[in-house]
Protein backbone atom coordinates (compact mmCIF):
# COMPACT_ATOMS: atom_id res chain seq x y z
CA UNK A 1 0.00 0.00 0.00
CA UNK A 2 1.36 3.42 -0.92
CA UNK A 3 2.49 5.63 1.95
CA UNK A 4 1.69 8.80 0.04
CA UNK A 5 -0.98 10.94 1.67
CA UNK A 6 -2.77 13.90 0.17
CA UNK A 7 -4.28 16.93 1.76
CA UNK A 8 -8.08 16.66 1.92
CA UNK A 9 -9.88 19.35 -0.07
CA UNK A 10 -13.25 19.17 1.66
CA UNK A 11 -15.31 17.86 4.52
CA UNK A 12 -17.33 14.65 4.30
CA UNK A 13 -21.02 15.28 5.00
CA UNK A 14 -24.36 13.47 4.98
CA UNK A 15 -25.34 15.31 1.82
CA UNK A 16 -22.41 14.33 -0.42
CA UNK A 17 -24.51 12.00 -2.55
CA UNK A 18 -27.13 14.68 -3.16
CA UNK A 19 -24.44 17.24 -4.02
CA UNK A 20 -22.91 14.79 -6.51
CA UNK A 21 -26.30 14.14 -8.07
CA UNK A 22 -26.90 17.84 -8.53
CA UNK A 23 -23.48 18.29 -10.12
CA UNK A 24 -24.02 15.35 -12.49
CA UNK A 25 -27.36 16.85 -13.44
CA UNK A 26 -25.75 20.20 -14.26
CA UNK A 27 -23.04 18.48 -16.31
CA UNK A 28 -25.66 16.55 -18.28
CA UNK A 29 -26.38 13.06 -16.97
CA UNK A 30 -27.75 11.10 -19.99
CA UNK A 31 -29.51 8.56 -17.80
CA UNK A 32 -31.30 11.30 -15.88
CA UNK A 33 -32.35 12.86 -19.19
CA UNK A 34 -33.95 9.59 -20.27
CA UNK A 35 -35.74 9.18 -16.94
CA UNK A 36 -37.12 12.71 -17.20
CA UNK A 37 -39.07 12.07 -20.41
CA UNK A 38 -39.69 8.30 -20.41
CA UNK A 39 -41.86 6.46 -17.91
CA UNK A 40 -40.38 2.98 -18.11
CA UNK A 41 -43.44 1.59 -16.37
CA UNK A 42 -45.08 1.60 -19.81
CA UNK A 43 -43.13 -1.60 -20.51
CA UNK A 44 -44.14 -3.42 -17.30
CA UNK A 45 -47.10 -5.40 -18.62
CA UNK A 46 -45.18 -6.73 -21.63
CA UNK A 47 -42.13 -7.57 -19.54
CA UNK A 48 -44.11 -9.31 -16.79
CA UNK A 49 -46.18 -11.28 -19.29
CA UNK A 50 -43.15 -12.60 -21.14
CA UNK A 51 -40.28 -12.60 -18.64
CA UNK A 52 -41.86 -14.04 -15.49
CA UNK A 53 -42.57 -17.70 -14.83
CA UNK A 54 -46.34 -17.91 -14.51
CA UNK A 55 -46.36 -21.70 -14.06
CA UNK A 56 -44.73 -21.84 -10.62
CA UNK A 57 -46.51 -24.29 -8.33
CA UNK A 58 -45.58 -22.37 -5.18
CA UNK A 59 -44.12 -19.07 -4.05
CA UNK A 60 -41.15 -20.76 -2.41
CA UNK A 61 -37.67 -19.53 -3.18
CA UNK A 62 -36.22 -16.10 -3.82
CA UNK A 63 -38.45 -13.58 -5.56
CA UNK A 64 -37.32 -12.54 -9.05
CA UNK A 65 -35.75 -9.12 -9.47
CA UNK A 66 -38.23 -6.55 -10.78
CA UNK A 67 -38.47 -6.87 -14.58
CA UNK A 68 -38.52 -3.11 -15.24
CA UNK A 69 -35.40 -2.69 -13.13
CA UNK A 70 -33.69 -5.47 -15.10
CA UNK A 71 -34.76 -3.93 -18.42
CA UNK A 72 -33.20 -0.64 -17.31
CA UNK A 73 -30.02 -2.55 -16.47
CA UNK A 74 -29.95 -3.67 -20.12
CA UNK A 75 -30.42 -0.04 -21.17
CA UNK A 76 -27.35 0.92 -19.14
CA UNK A 77 -25.40 -2.01 -20.54
CA UNK A 78 -26.23 -1.11 -24.16
CA UNK A 79 -25.85 2.67 -23.77
CA UNK A 80 -22.30 2.28 -22.47
CA UNK A 81 -21.55 -0.93 -24.44
CA UNK A 82 -20.55 -2.87 -21.32
CA UNK A 83 -20.01 -6.58 -20.74
CA UNK A 84 -22.19 -8.32 -18.15
CA UNK A 85 -19.31 -8.28 -15.65
CA UNK A 86 -18.62 -4.58 -16.21
CA UNK A 87 -22.34 -3.79 -15.90
CA UNK A 88 -22.41 -5.46 -12.49
CA UNK A 89 -19.24 -3.64 -11.43
CA UNK A 90 -20.46 -0.24 -12.57
CA UNK A 91 -23.84 -0.72 -10.90
CA UNK A 92 -22.01 -1.25 -7.63
CA UNK A 93 -19.56 1.59 -8.21
CA UNK A 94 -21.59 4.37 -9.86
CA UNK A 95 -24.37 6.20 -8.09
CA UNK A 96 -25.85 7.52 -11.34
CA UNK A 97 -26.37 3.94 -12.57
CA UNK A 98 -28.06 2.98 -9.30
CA UNK A 99 -30.35 6.00 -9.47
CA UNK A 100 -31.41 5.22 -13.03
CA UNK A 101 -32.30 1.57 -12.48
CA UNK A 102 -33.87 2.26 -9.06
CA UNK A 103 -31.38 0.73 -6.64
CA UNK A 104 -30.56 2.12 -3.21
CA UNK A 105 -27.14 1.74 -1.63
CA UNK A 106 -28.31 -1.17 0.53
CA UNK A 107 -30.00 -3.09 -2.29
CA UNK A 108 -28.54 -6.21 -3.82
CA UNK A 109 -27.13 -5.52 -7.28
CA UNK A 110 -27.93 -8.07 -10.04
CA UNK A 111 -24.81 -10.10 -10.75
CA UNK A 112 -23.35 -10.75 -14.19
CA UNK A 113 -25.02 -14.16 -14.49
CA UNK A 114 -28.45 -12.68 -13.70
CA UNK A 115 -27.93 -9.91 -16.27
CA UNK A 116 -26.86 -12.45 -18.91
CA UNK A 117 -29.82 -14.71 -18.16
CA UNK A 118 -32.37 -11.87 -18.35
CA UNK A 119 -31.03 -10.64 -21.68
CA UNK A 120 -30.85 -14.19 -23.02
CA UNK A 121 -34.50 -14.88 -22.14
CA UNK A 122 -35.64 -11.52 -23.46
CA UNK A 123 -33.95 -12.13 -26.81
CA UNK A 124 -35.01 -15.79 -27.03
CA UNK A 125 -38.65 -14.72 -26.65
CA UNK A 126 -38.32 -11.87 -29.17
CA UNK A 127 -39.35 -9.34 -26.52
CA UNK A 128 -37.08 -6.61 -27.95
CA UNK A 129 -39.23 -6.52 -31.12
CA UNK A 130 -42.43 -6.07 -29.11
CA UNK A 131 -40.84 -3.37 -26.93
CA UNK A 132 -39.65 -1.57 -30.07
CA UNK A 133 -43.20 -1.72 -31.50
CA UNK A 134 -44.69 -0.55 -28.23
CA UNK A 135 -42.40 2.47 -28.04
CA UNK A 136 -42.99 3.12 -31.75
CA UNK A 137 -46.75 3.29 -31.08
CA UNK A 138 -46.11 5.61 -28.13
CA UNK A 139 -44.11 7.99 -30.33
CA UNK A 140 -46.59 7.70 -33.19
CA UNK A 141 -49.47 8.65 -30.90
CA UNK A 142 -47.52 11.78 -29.98
CA UNK A 143 -47.17 12.63 -33.66
CA UNK A 144 -43.39 12.28 -33.83
CA UNK A 145 -43.51 10.11 -36.94
CA UNK A 146 -44.27 12.96 -39.32
CA UNK A 147 -44.51 10.73 -42.44
CA UNK A 148 -43.01 13.36 -44.72
CA UNK A 149 -40.45 11.13 -46.39
CA UNK A 150 -38.48 8.03 -45.41
CA UNK A 151 -34.77 7.25 -45.66
CA UNK A 152 -33.21 3.79 -45.73
CA UNK A 153 -29.63 2.63 -45.18
CA UNK A 154 -27.65 -0.18 -43.57
CA UNK A 155 -24.81 -0.35 -41.06
CA UNK A 156 -22.44 -3.17 -40.16
CA UNK A 157 -22.67 -4.77 -36.74
CA UNK A 158 -19.28 -6.35 -36.10
CA UNK A 159 -18.77 -9.46 -33.94
CA UNK A 160 -15.53 -11.18 -32.82
CA UNK A 161 -13.80 -12.48 -35.94
CA UNK A 162 -13.53 -16.22 -36.46
CA UNK A 163 -10.32 -17.99 -37.49
CA UNK A 164 -11.50 -21.01 -39.46
CA UNK A 165 -9.85 -23.13 -42.13
CA UNK A 166 -10.91 -22.84 -45.76
CA UNK A 167 -12.69 -26.18 -45.50
CA UNK A 168 -14.59 -25.06 -42.41
CA UNK A 169 -15.60 -21.77 -44.04
CA UNK A 170 -16.79 -23.64 -47.12
CA UNK A 171 -19.11 -25.80 -45.02
CA UNK A 172 -20.37 -22.74 -43.14
CA UNK A 173 -21.22 -20.98 -46.42
CA UNK A 174 -23.18 -24.08 -47.45
CA UNK A 175 -25.20 -23.81 -44.19
CA UNK A 176 -23.54 -26.98 -42.89
CA UNK A 177 -21.80 -25.39 -39.93
CA UNK A 178 -23.64 -27.66 -37.48
CA UNK A 179 -21.54 -30.56 -38.77
CA UNK A 180 -18.33 -28.96 -37.49
CA UNK A 181 -16.52 -29.37 -34.16
CA UNK A 182 -18.96 -31.96 -32.75
CA UNK A 183 -15.99 -33.66 -31.07
CA UNK A 184 -15.04 -30.35 -29.42
CA UNK A 185 -18.24 -28.97 -27.83
CA UNK A 186 -16.43 -26.19 -25.94
CA UNK A 187 -14.89 -24.93 -29.18
CA UNK A 188 -18.18 -25.23 -31.03
CA UNK A 189 -19.91 -22.99 -28.49
CA UNK A 190 -17.46 -20.23 -29.39
CA UNK A 191 -18.05 -20.48 -33.15
CA UNK A 192 -20.48 -18.16 -34.92
CA UNK A 193 -21.77 -20.02 -37.97
CA UNK A 194 -24.38 -17.35 -38.80
CA UNK A 195 -22.07 -14.34 -39.23
CA UNK A 196 -20.51 -13.68 -42.62
CA UNK A 197 -17.56 -11.86 -44.18
CA UNK A 198 -18.03 -9.10 -46.72
CA UNK A 199 -16.00 -6.27 -48.21
CA UNK A 200 -17.06 -2.67 -48.72
CA UNK A 201 -14.82 0.11 -50.02
CA UNK A 202 -11.83 -2.27 -49.83
CA UNK A 203 -12.50 -2.82 -46.10
CA UNK A 204 -13.43 -6.23 -44.68
CA UNK A 205 -16.31 -6.65 -42.25
CA UNK A 206 -17.47 -9.68 -40.30
CA UNK A 207 -20.84 -10.03 -38.63
CA UNK A 208 -24.28 -8.70 -39.38
CA UNK A 209 -26.14 -5.71 -40.81
CA UNK A 210 -28.77 -3.41 -39.38
CA UNK A 211 -31.06 -2.28 -42.21
CA UNK A 212 -33.02 0.71 -40.94
CA UNK A 213 -35.71 2.98 -42.34
CA UNK A 214 -36.02 6.32 -40.58
CA UNK A 215 -38.54 9.13 -40.58
CA UNK A 216 -37.08 12.11 -42.46
CA UNK A 217 -38.30 14.87 -40.14
CA UNK A 218 -37.80 13.27 -36.73
CA UNK A 219 -34.83 10.98 -37.53
CA UNK A 220 -36.56 8.24 -35.54
CA UNK A 221 -36.11 4.64 -36.66
CA UNK A 222 -39.40 3.49 -38.16
CA UNK A 223 -38.62 -0.13 -39.08
CA UNK A 224 -35.54 -2.31 -39.19
CA UNK A 225 -34.36 -5.70 -40.42
CA UNK A 226 -31.28 -7.66 -39.36
CA UNK A 227 -29.28 -9.85 -41.76
CA UNK A 228 -25.81 -11.34 -41.98
CA UNK A 229 -23.18 -8.97 -43.35
CA UNK A 230 -22.98 -10.31 -46.91
CA UNK A 231 -26.63 -9.51 -47.71
CA UNK A 232 -26.81 -6.57 -50.12
CA UNK A 233 -28.17 -3.34 -48.64
CA UNK A 234 -31.13 -3.28 -51.00
CA UNK A 235 -32.34 -6.84 -50.39
CA UNK A 236 -34.52 -6.27 -47.29
CA UNK A 237 -36.00 -3.00 -48.63
CA UNK A 238 -39.49 -4.36 -49.25
CA UNK A 239 -39.68 -5.77 -45.71
CA UNK A 240 -38.95 -2.29 -44.29
CA UNK A 241 -41.95 -0.64 -45.94
CA UNK A 242 -45.22 -0.07 -44.08
CA UNK A 243 -48.62 0.66 -45.58
CA UNK A 244 -48.36 4.11 -43.96
CA UNK A 245 -45.40 4.94 -46.23
CA UNK A 246 -47.74 5.33 -49.21
CA UNK A 247 -47.22 8.52 -51.29
CA UNK A 248 -44.05 9.50 -49.44
CA UNK A 249 -40.62 10.26 -50.90
CA UNK A 250 -38.21 7.37 -50.42
CA UNK A 251 -34.51 8.32 -50.15
CA UNK A 252 -31.57 5.95 -50.46
CA UNK A 253 -28.00 5.91 -51.72
CA UNK A 254 -26.83 4.45 -55.02
CA UNK A 255 -26.65 0.91 -53.60
CA UNK A 256 -30.45 0.85 -53.92
CA UNK A 257 -30.49 2.10 -57.51
CA UNK A 258 -31.94 -0.15 -60.18
CA UNK A 259 -35.13 -1.22 -61.86
CA UNK A 260 -36.29 -3.87 -59.33
CA UNK A 261 -36.28 -1.43 -56.38
CA UNK A 262 -37.79 1.43 -58.42
CA UNK A 263 -40.62 -0.78 -59.66
CA UNK A 264 -41.33 -2.22 -56.20
CA UNK A 265 -41.46 1.26 -54.64
CA UNK A 266 -43.83 2.57 -57.29
CA UNK A 267 -46.12 -0.44 -56.90
CA UNK A 268 -46.28 0.32 -53.16
CA UNK A 269 -47.06 3.97 -53.89
CA UNK A 270 -43.73 5.51 -52.87
CA UNK A 271 -41.77 8.11 -54.82
CA UNK A 272 -38.17 6.93 -55.40
CA UNK A 273 -35.54 9.56 -54.58
CA UNK A 274 -32.50 7.31 -54.99
CA UNK A 275 -29.00 8.57 -55.74
CA UNK A 276 -28.16 7.77 -59.36
CA UNK A 277 -24.81 6.24 -60.19
CA UNK A 278 -22.65 6.41 -63.28
CA UNK A 279 -22.02 3.33 -65.37
CA UNK A 280 -19.09 2.41 -67.56
CA UNK A 281 -19.03 4.65 -70.64
CA UNK A 282 -22.12 6.42 -69.33
CA UNK A 283 -21.19 9.26 -66.96
CA UNK A 284 -23.80 11.24 -65.07
CA UNK A 285 -25.20 14.32 -66.78
CA UNK A 286 -25.03 17.73 -65.09
CA UNK A 287 -28.75 17.44 -64.36
CA UNK A 288 -28.31 14.06 -62.68
CA UNK A 289 -25.43 15.43 -60.60
CA UNK A 290 -27.59 18.36 -59.50
CA UNK A 291 -30.45 16.00 -58.60
CA UNK A 292 -28.09 13.78 -56.64
CA UNK A 293 -26.87 16.77 -54.66
CA UNK A 294 -30.42 17.70 -53.66
CA UNK A 295 -31.28 14.12 -52.74
CA UNK A 296 -28.09 13.80 -50.68
CA UNK A 297 -29.09 16.76 -48.50
CA UNK A 298 -31.98 14.66 -47.24
CA UNK A 299 -30.47 11.18 -47.46
CA UNK A 300 -27.49 12.13 -45.28
CA UNK A 301 -29.81 12.45 -42.27
CA UNK A 302 -29.75 8.68 -41.87
CA UNK A 303 -26.01 8.91 -41.23
CA UNK A 304 -26.81 10.96 -38.13
CA UNK A 305 -28.60 7.92 -36.72
CA UNK A 306 -25.71 5.52 -37.22
CA UNK A 307 -23.29 8.26 -36.16
CA UNK A 308 -25.08 8.62 -32.82
CA UNK A 309 -24.83 4.88 -32.22
CA UNK A 310 -21.12 4.95 -33.08
CA UNK A 311 -20.19 8.04 -31.06
CA UNK A 312 -22.55 7.78 -28.08
CA UNK A 313 -23.27 4.07 -27.68
CA UNK A 314 -19.95 2.40 -28.41
CA UNK A 315 -20.92 1.43 -31.97
CA UNK A 316 -22.70 -1.74 -33.10
CA UNK A 317 -19.76 -3.95 -32.01
CA UNK A 318 -21.19 -6.91 -30.09
CA UNK A 319 -19.92 -9.66 -27.80
CA UNK A 320 -22.26 -12.42 -28.89
CA UNK A 321 -22.50 -15.54 -31.02
CA UNK A 322 -25.30 -16.40 -33.42
CA UNK A 323 -27.96 -14.62 -35.43
CA UNK A 324 -30.66 -14.70 -32.72
CA UNK A 325 -28.49 -12.91 -30.16
CA UNK A 326 -27.18 -10.42 -32.73
CA UNK A 327 -30.73 -9.64 -33.87
CA UNK A 328 -31.82 -9.09 -30.28
CA UNK A 329 -28.94 -6.79 -29.38
CA UNK A 330 -29.38 -4.78 -32.58
CA UNK A 331 -33.08 -4.50 -31.79
CA UNK A 332 -32.28 -3.19 -28.29
CA UNK A 333 -29.82 -0.75 -29.85
CA UNK A 334 -32.47 0.60 -32.23
CA UNK A 335 -34.97 0.90 -29.38
CA UNK A 336 -32.45 2.75 -27.21
CA UNK A 337 -31.57 5.07 -30.09
CA UNK A 338 -35.25 5.99 -30.44
CA UNK A 339 -35.42 6.68 -26.70
CA UNK A 340 -32.38 8.96 -26.87
CA UNK A 341 -33.68 10.70 -29.98
CA UNK A 342 -37.08 11.23 -28.33
CA UNK A 343 -35.31 12.79 -25.35
CA UNK A 344 -33.44 15.15 -27.71
CA UNK A 345 -36.65 16.13 -29.50
CA UNK A 346 -38.41 16.95 -26.23
CA UNK A 347 -35.47 18.71 -24.57
CA UNK A 348 -34.59 20.82 -27.62
CA UNK A 349 -38.21 21.29 -28.74
CA UNK A 350 -37.36 20.05 -32.23
CA UNK A 351 -40.90 18.93 -33.07
CA UNK A 352 -44.28 19.91 -31.72
CA UNK A 353 -46.02 16.81 -30.35
CA UNK A 354 -49.48 16.20 -31.80
CA UNK A 355 -51.74 13.94 -29.76
CA UNK A 356 -53.83 11.73 -32.04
Amino acid sequence: MSSNTYMKQGITSLFDIEFNREKLSRLGNPLEKLSTVINFEMFRVELEDTMLNHNKKSNAGAKPIDVVLMFKVLIVKRLYNLSDEQTEYQLIDRQSFKDFVGLSNGDKVPDARTIWSFQENLIKNGVEERLFSQFHNFLDNLGFYVNDGKIVDASFAEVPRQRNTKEENALIKESRGDELWNDKPNKKRQKDIDARWTKKNHEKHYGYKDHAKIDNKSKLIDTYEVTSAEVHDSQPTEALIRDEDNEQDFYADSAYAGEPIDTMLKIKGLKPQIIEKANRNKPLTDEQKANNKEKSKVRCRVEHVFGFVTQNMGDFCMRCIGFTRAKGIIGLTNLLYNMCRYEQIVRLNLLEPKIN
